[in-house]
């Protein structure tokens, strides 16, 4: 902490902290893959969180203000974290955005970063036929709670079920089901996949982020990534483990008209090899991100008859 402490007297305004603490983000190589895209957003997100600023916009007012020697020890502290243990930022200021939405985070859970925000921005078109009259939707392997409660924003007459088998998990999912006053609307489940949730019930909507990063892929992930919980991110069977628990049952939940929505990430091309009969169909996204296949009830029975 040496380091850190030497430049407490010499940092002082916030103009200073930010152009500081950018060099030395830069010098460090740390990975963004949490949130931002740079050093300088990075550095700017961190410092405004830590002052208790709106962290969306930088404030051209505070600038030049002066950080009192609590604030500057609180923030080099942080910035320490940041760099030497690399710790994501979202673990750091314990907030992480999804689809425009603030969200409770720590290291129980995986930090938001799926391609779903853009789904669930345009309401599912133009796959889903009538948005309005969605009625039942389940998120699997909800983790924080996301992905749930975001759907639940986009459609507000749905309810919304969130399934994770991590009570460790599900314990953060019911901080931002309340965070966000969801409460009535939003149920947290925990269960091994499908295994609490009864078969008569049947989903307009089924989505899942599951774990799906294979031995080999975990193994040369950034070190950032080791922070987060293994379990929510590796999956036996070349990451494919669970993806096909997911599909072999699927059609037994969803309702006539329902449509199942899975994301695999980089596995996208190990799914392709595993099931090769199967006509996933593969979505685009304009701003960015890939690995979301969608298949409605009837592929899913054809998946069931053909790979169980």
């Amino acid at each position: 902490m040496s380091d850190y402490a030497a430049v407490q007297t010499e940092l002082l305004t916030l103009r200073d902290f930010l152009r500081w603490t950018t060099s030395r983000f830069l010098e460090a190589g740390l990975f963004y893959g949490h949130g931002n895209d740079d050093a300088f957003n990075e550095a700017s997100q961190l410092i405004l969180s830590s002052l208790h600023l709106p962290v969306n916009e930088l404030p051209a007012l505070f600038l030049d203000a002066r950080l009192s020697n609590e604030e500057k020890k609180n923030l080099l502290g942080l910035i320490e974290k940041r760099i030497e243990q690399r710790i994501p930022l979202p673990y750091l200021t314990h907030e992480a955005w999804f689809a425009g939405l603030p969200f409770y985070v720590d290291e129980r859970v995986l930090i938001p970063r799926s391609p779903f925000a853009e789904l669930i921005d345009n309401q599912f078109q133009p796959w889903l036929e009538s948005p309005d009259e969605l009625g039942r939707i389940l998120d699997l392997c909800t983790g924080s709670g996301c992905i749930a409660i975001a759907l639940a924003m986009a459609f507000p007459e749905a309810t919304v079920d969130a399934v994770d088998i991590s009570e460790d998990a599900l314990a953060v999912a019911d901080i931002n089901i309340k965070k966000h006053e969801l409460q009535d609307q939003v149920t947290a489940i925990q269960s091994d996949c499908w295994q609490a949730i009864e078969p008569q019930q049947q989903y307009d909507l089924i989505v899942s982020n599951p774990p799906y990063v294979g031995a080999e892929e975990m193994a040369g992930l950034p070190a950032e990534y080791r922070h987060e919980p293994a379990s929510a991110l590796e999956a036996a069977d070349n990451g494919l483990a669970l993806v096909r628990e997911i599909l072999l049952k699927a059609a037994d939940y969803l309702s006539d008209n329902g449509l199942l929505f899975v994301e695999v990430g980089n596995s996208d091309l190990a799914v392709d090899a595993a099931w090769p009969d199967m006509a996933f169909m593969w979505l685009d996204f304009e701003s960015g991100g890939h690995g979301i296949f969608m298949l409605d009830k009837a592929q899913c029975l054809e998946f069931k008859q053909k790979y169980a």
